[in-house]
């Protein structure tokens, strides 16, 4: 097998490989962020004005021969993916991390590959045969999935101790650290915010279909949610001008970083991967962003990990892998049959 194969192969996974660790790197920045105070409504709107006005040059230079005309059925879509995303997953996902911290909210939102493999089911995106193993898989895999998240919400244990925050165990746990009551809050809310998620990942799926402008699509994506956003923001911090502003500082830096990367980059290249591998692929590699976010998360925001929500993160990504074993055995199936 040429080097040019191998590299046209692993493209998906190098490309999810790179969107994981980007994501890491918000989660990190948008915990501080928050930490010091900005409110996650005017957030969410910075972030994706800032990917607007990166993304939108290059949409309209590069897709000016594939961009097909705008209709009111389409412009409807784009509106409603604007809100699902960019509006309410990101708003109810930073609302959970306030309750939680940035290594839970990661690990909840492994239960993503579970929920989009349910609704592509419904849209028929994707198809289940009780009597095949492979289905059986699949659904034992979201069985598990919801399971562990359960576990992980519901069951604290002890913390374990890491070599770099013995030192800063009492402290944290001093200052109250995270209880049941905020645990179960903040899980609903990311579970919430997971499902609205799973919703745009197939729309964006179904959109792609009919409207195949990938950057156009990520720009329109953009603006609707900074539009919609910030309705939302002005109703929610009404009288509150002062959560607008900006220095430079952490809270600067975690928007102009989610929304050059996590808003912008990362909407194209989903789009781009859908477009081959469908939108449970995308989701499927959740949990390297987990573990990225659990160990940056103890060294620079000095969270600690406890020994039952490490037993839930584990249960999850088992059952996140039975799904993903039967994506990779129908991939392999797809590919024999072109061939043939």
């Amino acid at each position: 097998m040429s080097a040019r194969k191998v590299f046209t192969r692993a493209k998906p996974f190098l490309a999810v490989l790179f969107l994981q660790f980007g994501l890491a790197g918000m989660d990190i920045l948008s915990k501080a962020a928050l930490n010091e105070g900005m409110s996650n409504y005017v957030f969410v709107v910075y972030r994706h004005a800032i990917a607007t006005i990166v993304i939108a040059p290059f949409a309209i230079i590069l897709d000016k021969k594939v961009r097909p005309k705008m209709t009111k059925a389409m412009f409807g879509k784009i509106m409603l993916l604007g809100l699902l995303e960019p509006v309410i997953d990101q708003n109810l996902y930073f609302m959970g991390m306030k309750n939680t911290t940035a290594t839970f909210a990661a690990a909840m939102c492994n239960v993503l590959p579970a929920i989009t493999f349910v609704i592509a089911c419904i849209f028929g995106l994707e198809k289940v045969k009780l009597k095949s193993i492979r289905s059986q898989a699949k659904v034992g895999g979201t069985l598990t999935t919801v399971g562990g998240a359960m576990l992980m919400t519901l069951v604290k244990g002890p913390v374990i101790d890491l070599i770099w925050t013995k030192g800063r165990t009492h402290q944290i746990q001093g200052s109250g650290g995270v209880d049941l009551q905020h645990s179960v809050r903040g899980s609903l809310m990311i579970t919430v915010g997971c499902f609205s998620w799973a919703c745009f990942m197939v729309l964006q799926a179904i959109t792609l279909e009919t409207y195949p402008a990938e950057l156009s699509l990520t720009a329109w994506i953009c603006l609707m949610g900074t539009v919609e956003g910030a309705v939302v923001a002005l109703v929610m911090e009404r009288g509150n001008a002062a959560v607008w502003s900006l220095n430079l500082d952490t809270k600067l830096l975690a928007a102009v970083y989610s929304g050059v990367f996590c808003s912008g980059l990362a909407y194209y290249v989903q789009g781009i991967i859908m477009k081959d591998r469908g939108p449970v692929f995308v989701t499927a590699f959740n949990p390297l962003s987990m573990i990225i976010v659990a160990v940056l998360g103890s060294f620079i925001l000095g969270e600690q990990m406890y020994l039952g929500r490490v037993i839930g993160a584990v249960v999850i990504v088992s059952g996140l892998y039975l799904v993903v074993w039967v994506l990779g055995r129908k991939n392999i199936a797809l590919q024999k049959s072109r061939k043939q």
